[in-house]
């Protein structure tokens, strides 16, 4: 499967990219749009808090 289409979140650089990019151990995604590959870091921050609060339970 081409990544050509699909967006990343490089964690290195902090910024979105399109495509082809910086190797996959440095960023995340794929996602299918630039809005959902911009906001990576938050969605995982609130998944890990619905994670941790299950943990907690």
């Amino acid at each position: 499967m081409s990544d050509d289409g699909k967006w990343f979140f490089c964690l290195k650089h902090k910024r979105v990219e399109h495509g082809p990019g910086c190797p996959d151990r440095d960023r995340m995604g794929p996602y299918d749009s630039e809005t959902a590959a911009a906001n990576a870091l938050e969605h995982a921050r609130e998944r890990n808090e619905q994670w941790q609060a299950r943990e907690d339970d």
